[in-house]
């Protein structure tokens, strides 16, 4: 337990750096959009890593298991994309307790996908007005960096749990 706390102190370390940095960044939706594709890949690349044996792991009773995580950062970018960045219905679910890594996979890349038809859809105008989101007032723009942040957060627990599991995660691509 010790060593997975280890794992855990570091990715909160690691997942703040990455959210001061993102809060002090600018950068074009190509960008941004370029970062994203990233994002969506090493998420795979992550889910791929742990064995199946290992997709129901969590540290303790009261967390996610590798693949609630990995299923979360999916449901965060459909809903987040919804509620606050004029998503419509993305015409597809899955029904966790039966899918099968496979099927997270193709849900997660999909969910990804919706993200970014929903961001790119997006005029200039539209990602700069200011709405509320969870009592914060901020720009649909930040909106974006928060699902970025999101994914990235509950991305780097996983990899912690790959660790624990004794699985080398995949390296990380930065550009």
């Amino acid at each position: 337990m010790k060593k997975a706390f280890h794992y855990f102190a570091s990715s909160a370390l690691v997942a703040l750096f990455t959210l001061v940095s993102t809060a002090n960044a600018q950068t074009t939706k190509e960008e941004f959009m370029s970062k994203w594709e990233n994002s969506k890949q090493f998420t795979i690349d992550v889910l791929n890593q742990m064995p199946d044996s290992g997709m129901d792991y969590k540290t303790d009773d009261e967390a996610m298991t590798f693949k609630e995580q990995i299923h979360h950062i999916g449901n965060a970018i459909v809903g987040i994309s919804q509620g606050f960045l004029k998503g419509s219905d993305p015409g597809f679910s899955i029904d966790l307790a039966t899918a099968s890594k496979a099927d997270l996979a193709d849900y997660v890349g999909k969910c990804y996908d919706y993200g970014t038809k929903t961001m790119m859809a997006l005029s200039d105008a539209d990602a700069g007005e200011s709405i509320e989101v969870f009592g914060n007032n901020v720009t649909r723009r930040q909106v974006m960096a928060l699902l970025m942040d999101h994914s990235t957060h509950h991305r780097g627990s996983a990899i912690a749990y790959l660790r624990v599991q004794g699985v080398e995660p995949p390296a990380f691509v930065g550009f």
